[in-house]
């Protein structure tokens, strides 16, 4: 069994406290159980971030100078969705429909004033969708990250990499809700944890050892 030392490579990921009324979020429920595996050779590190703008993206900013990681992969709920969503692309708007956990609701706001409209997250997307479909892992292609928390960490992670640490691989991952969540949500779709936690740990891999995308259509239509 491998020794885990502060002197491996490691990953950072990321998920939300929870929001929105919910007593949990299932994207730190999975990540925190991630924290100090060992994941293609990397030791993983999982941060709890608030719901909150700009102080979740005060710690993110820590919790990198602090570790020094390779790849941060930042996970949160997307309630409503029922596959595991990689997402592409984070654009520089905060358009709150509700406030956040510290009673922030900015509209129409950049993330970071005067910086470019949208970044690209960094990840072998292609690659990584291929990999869940081939663990008969629901997943998708995301388009949108929408523009509350989630979007909003997204493009602070990717225009911190882009402005000062090019060298870090970076993006966002939305998951469904959990199974207990669904019961109070009529009709809305679920994923169980475990199928989560194989997901990340399939994403982590690929994002990891993945060198070069690859090109298929995962576009949508609408």
């Amino acid at each position: 069994m491998t020794k885990l030392t502060s002197s491996m490579p490691c990953v950072l990921i990321t998920g939300f406290a929870p929001f929105a009324g919910e007593s949990i979020n299932p994207s730190w429920q999975a990540v925190s159980k991630l924290d100090d595996n060992l994941i293609a050779k990397h030791r993983v590190i999982a941060l709890e971030l608030p719901c909150e703008f700009n102080r979740s993206l005060a710690l993110l900013y820590q919790a990198i100078e602090q570790h020094h990681p390779v790849l941060v992969l930042c996970v949160g709920q997307a309630g409503g969705r029922s596959e595991i969503s990689i997402e592409r692309i984070a654009i520089n708007i905060d358009d709150a429909h509700i406030k956040d956990n510290a009673g922030n609701q900015p509209i129409d706001t950049p993330v970071i004033a005067d910086a470019p409209a949208a970044y690209f997250a960094n990840l072998p997307i292609k690659r990584m969708l291929l990999a869940l479909h081939q663990g008969e892992i629901p997943a998708v292609i995301s388009n949108t990250a929408g523009t509350y928390v989630c979007n909003h960490v997204m493009y602070g992670l990717l225009h911190h990499i882009n402005q000062h640490e090019p060298h870090i691989k970076g993006g966002f991952i939305h998951i469904p809700y959990l199974p207990s969540q669904a019961l109070h949500h009529n009709g809305a779709p679920s994923m169980s944890e475990d199928t989560v936690l194989s997901a990340l740990k399939v994403l982590i891999n690929e994002a990891i050892s993945t060198k070069l995308d690859t090109k298929v259509a995962a576009g949508t239509t609408h």
